[in-house]
C-alpha cells in the first residue's frame, strides 16, 4: 500500500485556514461541537474567532478494522462523549474536526446531532477527497489536500527521537 504523501502545517497556517472558514457560512450557529481529540484546537480557535461560546465535546470510536471486515458492513461508532439531547434541541450546531479523510466520523457526530434534534453542519481544515468514504463532503473548510496532514500541536518539541549521547555529550 502506498503512503500518503505528509505534510507539516504551521501554527501561522492554521490561523490562516481558521480565518478562511467563518466567510463561508451562511448561518448563525448556537453551539460548536469539538470532535476530540484532533478537533478540539481548531474548534476552539474557531469559537474565539466567531464569539460562539456553547462548546460541547464529542468523543468517538469505531470497531477494529478485524470487526468491521468480519461484519463486511459499514458499522456505527460508539460515542463515548456526546452533549445530552436537550442542549441539542432545536440548536444550529457546527460540528469542528481537523480533517476529513475518509469522512466517517465527522459525518456520524453530524447525524448524531440530527437524531438529537439539532441541525448540524460540519467543518474541518483539511478535505481530502481522495480518502472519502462517503458520497457527503464537508459543509465548510479551509482547504483541499491528497496529503496526509500533521497539525502543529501533534509535533513532539524534542523531536522525532532524542539521542542520548555518551558522557553527555562531551568528547
Amino acid at each position: 500500500m502506498v503512503q500518503p504523501r505528509r505534510e507539516f502545517i504551521s501554527w501561522r497556517e492554521v490561523y490562516k485556514l481558521v480565518s478562511l472558514i467563518p466567510s463561508q457560512f451562511e448561518t448563525e450557529f448556537d453551539s460548536i461541537i469539538m470532535i476530540t481529540p484532533k478537533g478540539i484546537i481548531p474548534a476552539g480557535i474557531l469559537a474565539a474567532a466567531t464569539g460562539i461560546d456553547d462548546l460541547y465535546i464529542a468523543k468517538v470510536e469505531f470497531p477494529p478494522e478485524a470487526d468491521i471486515e468480519k461484519a463486511k458492513l459499514f458499522s456505527w461508532p460508539t460515542f463515548l462523549l456526546f452533549p445530552e439531547a436537550e442542549d441539542l434541541e432545536g440548536k444550529k450546531v457546527l460540528v469542528v474536526n481537523n480533517a476529513w479523510g475518509s469522512g466517517r466520523t465527522t459525518w456520524a457526530v453530524n447525524k448524531q446531532v440530527e437524531y438529537a434534534g439539532g441541525s448540524s453542519c460540519t467543518c474541518v481544515l483539511h478535505f481530502n477527497p481522495y480518502r472519502n468514504l462517503l458520497k457527503y463532503q464537508p459543509d465548510f473548510y479551509g482547504a483541499i489536500t491528497d496529503a496526509y496532514i500533521i497539525y502543529p500541536w501533534e509535533i513532539d518539541p524534542l523531536g522525532p527521537e532524542r539521542v542520548i549521547l555518551e558522557n553527555g555529550g562531551k568528547g
